[in-house]
């Protein structure tokens, strides 16, 4: 069988970067909709976007302190801002995808710059994004890989620091059918942020209960259901603000028996929301099914969870004048 190519394994938009598809043994394995314009409907979820100026909660809808001000946000998750607020980076339309070579090999670029006061947001910073695919032998397997690239600085004047965390919200179904049920797990940690009753972390981090720690478990028709921040490296203190020259990290394994499809992530990055997909509620549109609870599972590489508004974590998010905030993340996958 001939190699899949770039172009054959993958599509993108411009709206939010996203990841229309990705392809593994001629089945696409992210949930999402044929055409541009119902990823710009309030139907979608997040399917596929890059989630910016800072993925996952913040508190109070505020930053508590940066310029020596506190910053009033939008609150679209409760009492708290959630991806970036009602208009976040996965719901604008970036300037790509360009074509490149990034360290030899086929890329797309895409670049966006966030304004001053976007959703509340201080400071102009401008997002880079890559995008490189390959067909990688590893352990003797023929993967399609994606490689993730972000890279995002403070370009404007208005002030000296701002906040940045950039994610992908893709959401991945491998099994052969509408849910994830089935699916065999394998997580490179089982330590979570322990969160409130508004989803913001208590400051403990413990074991999540009922998931064991690089050990096979499957997922059921409901349990285990986690929709939480998953450390990976759990000494804060050591986490830059540019993870990318630390080492790529397998954050989970996945493998349907029905499918034969495996997939793994990997990232530079301390921690990742690991999402099973509980409230997903999309209607038949688009000449798609209906697609509800547990239909597709995030696996989104990123700092931890309001470290902003935590005095020994916000140093991972606070990004001043002439540092550059960056990461790499991995998706893999291959039909046994």
């Amino acid at each position: 069988m001939a190699a899949q190519t770039f172009s054959d394994a993958f599509t993108f938009l411009p709206q939010g970067g996203i990841i229309q598809e990705f392809k593994v043994g001629g089945k696409n394995i992210v949930l999402g909709f044929p055409s541009a314009a119902s990823y710009k409907t309030k139907n979608n979820p997040f399917f596929g976007e890059n989630i910016g100026r800072l993925a996952n909660r913040v508190s109070g809808a505020k930053i508590n302190s940066l310029n020596g001000k506190s910053y009033e946000l939008t609150a679209n998750n409760g009492p708290n801002t959630l991806h970036g607020g009602v208009e976040g980076w996965g719901k604008k339309d970036f300037e790509g995808p360009t074509p490149v070579q990034r360290n030899g090999k086929e890329a797309v670029l895409f670049k966006y710059l966030s304004k001053d006061g976007e959703e509340g947001f201080p400071g102009t910073v401008e997002l880079r994004l890559w995008y490189t695919g390959s067909l990688e032998k590893d352990e003797g397997v023929d993967k399609t890989s994606l490689e993730i690239e972000y890279e995002v600085e403070l370009v404007g004047d208005e002030c000296e620091e701002t906040v940045v965390g950039v994610t992908n919200h893709s959401y991945f179904n491998i099994a052969d059918g509408p849910t994830i049920e089935g699916t065999k797990v394998n997580v490179g940690t089982n330590l979570h942020q322990v969160t409130d009753d508004t989803n913001i972390p208590t400051g403990e981090i413990k074991a999540f209960p009922g998931i064991p720690v690089n050990e096979e478990f499957t997922l059921g028709p409901q349990e285990p259901a986690p929709d939480h921040c998953f450390i990976m490296n759990p000494n804060p203190a050591t986490i830059p603000i540019d993870t990318r020259q630390g080492p790529m990290k397998r954050l989970i394994k996945l493998y349907h028996p029905g499918s034969q499809i495996h997939f793994e992530a990997l990232s530079t990055e301390p921690a990742f929301q690991f999402y099973c997909g509980a409230h997903i509620n999309v209607p038949a549109m688009d000449g798609m099914p209906a697609r509800g609870p547990r239909s597709g599972m995030c696996i989104e590489a990123s700092r931890y969870v309001n470290a902003v508004n935590d005095e020994k974590l916000r140093h991972m998010v606070v990004l001043k004048k002439g540092q550059t905030f960056g990461s790499r993340t991995i998706y893999r996958g291959w039909k046994a």
